[in-house]
């Protein structure tokens, strides 16, 4: 096989698939002048036999139809539903994944390009953004948990649905004496929390805390995020081993995770009670859904399963 030519400078959003590429294949920098404007955006776009993929990461959802024109195979994270520019031809969906932490290959692979196509201010925060991320690990398997549940995010002002099913989410963690909670909504930095004020907690978590306190929680929480987009939280909830309880998803993913059998869905709030007394009253039963979500990702989701199904999609 060739070498795979990365043909811009992506930033943090890319990281997990530049980490999977450079893992599995052969990767070398060769800016493309048709792609300068997609440096340190949420775009890894690269070329292999003579096709060029584009790795569209935008969280918010967002569809460059100049980008999909140029390539010849278009992956997303956020393949919407509802959206016409997601169902054409040439779209593909991507496996759950986070941004990680890549700083010595950053610096090592793309060199002094940095400073050459990024402005040094953008580049001093990207690096500094990527520090904070985790350091990529494959979680030994622990699906055992006390009964602690975290849970932190933020108040999204024009997301009525997604604000709604978290804050229950906080009011009945609270209220349910089985568990041990801690987390709530992060204040807003405008100051309008939407009326959310018995759901705040004041403590706001760097990623690598946050990743920690998730990794012992008994339950977890995934809902479409901002536009109907993937949570980062759910990628790394399979890697941890974690029961993951989970709305409807507004996305396409390449294969579908199951109820009962690597997630438990629900579409109420009012579902909450019937969830917990199932995972608090049958640890097997909690054990086996955590255990088979570990499998999935496992199976689909590490970066360098990613690589390749992505390298495999593209050549055929």
């Amino acid at each position: 096989m060739e070498t795979i030519q990365i043909l811009n400078i992506p930033n943090f959003y890319a990281s997990y698939y530049l980490h999977g590429l450079n893992k599995e294949f052969k990767v070398k920098f060769k800016m493309d002048d048709r792609f300068l404007k997609y440096n340190n955006r949420p775009f890894l776009i690269f070329s292999l036999n003579n096709k060029i993929a584009v790795i569209n990461n935008d969280d918010p959802v967002y569809f460059d139809q100049k980008l999909y024109e140029l390539s010849d195979t278009y992956f997303v994270t956020n393949k919407l539903l509802d959206n016409t520019s997601f169902q054409q031809e040439k779209v593909k969906p991507l496996f759950p994944h986070y941004p990680i932490n890549i700083v010595p290959f950053y610096l090592k692979f793309f060199n002094l390009n940095l400073l050459k196509h990024l402005k040094f201010k953008a580049l001093i925060k990207e690096i500094y953004t990527l520090k904070r991320r985790p350091v990529y690990k494959d979680y030994q398997l622990k699906a055992e948990k006390d009964n602690y549940i975290f849970f932190s995010s933020s108040i999204w002002k024009n997301e009525k649905e997604t604000n709604t099913i978290r804050a229950e989410f906080i009011r009945y963690c609270k209220a349910d004496k089985r568990v041990t909670f801690e987390g709530g909504f992060i204040p807003r930095s405008d100051g309008d929390n939407l009326n959310f004020e018995a759901e705040l907690n004041h403590v706001k978590y760097p990623p690598n805390t946050f990743s920690k306190l998730s990794k012992k929680s008994k339950i977890v929480l995934n809902n479409a995020a901002v536009w109907g987009a993937v949570s980062w939280r759910l990628a790394e909830y399979l890697n941890q081993s974690l029961f993951v309880l989970s709305f409807p998803f507004k996305i396409e993913l390449p294969v579908t995770l199951k109820h009962e059998e690597e997630i438990y869905s629900i579409s109420k709030n009012s579902e909450y009670k019937v969830v917990f007394d199932k995972v608090l009253n049958n640890p097997d039963y909690h054990k086996k859904i955590a255990k088979k979500g570990k499998e999935y990702f496992s199976k689909h989701c590490t970066p360098s399963a990613q690589a390749k199904y992505i390298v495999t999609t593209l050549l055929n």
